[in-house]
């Protein structure tokens, strides 16, 4: 009976030897710099939408380290926004941005630049308060 535990153990022993080491040191980052290719994409987008007036869009193009791309946005005051960017390695974000048109504000008093929701005669009223005896 002895010899059957000695030998349980013996080749227990053997089977957690046989295990390599869990290493959590820190990756050694020059095998892992060869591994990766340098980011390369273009990608477009726009939205246009009468009803709402909603007016915008983005184009972007990387190759490396190298980032340019655009985008713009039609503003409520009627000016068109377009900002130029572009980003070279670890030199920031670099932006130029431009305002095409002139901005247009609405006279308050004119019905006509009221919103649907302010025309409405509607007025809000607090609720009545409401007592009951105890």
């Amino acid at each position: 009976m002895n010899a059957k535990v000695l030998f349980l153990l013996a080749v227990l022993a053997a089977a957690v030897a046989d295990k390599p080491p869990t290493s959590y040191g820190i990756p050694d980052s020059r095998s892992h710099e060869d591994s990766f290719e340098d980011a390369k994409y273009e990608f477009e987008w726009s939205v246009k939408d009468d009803s709402s007036g909603n007016d915008f869009g983005q184009q972007e193009a990387r190759d490396g380290d190298n980032t340019q791309g655009s985008y713009y946005v039609q503003l409520p005051d009627g000016r068109l926004q377009k900002v130029q960017y572009s980003v070279d390695g670890d030199s920031g974000y670099q932006a130029e941005v431009n305002y095409e048109g002139e901005a247009r504000y609405p006279d308050s008093r004119s019905r006509e630049s009221l919103s649907r929701e302010s025309q409405s005669r509607e007025s809000y009223r607090p609720p009545r308060p409401t007592y009951s005896a105890p």
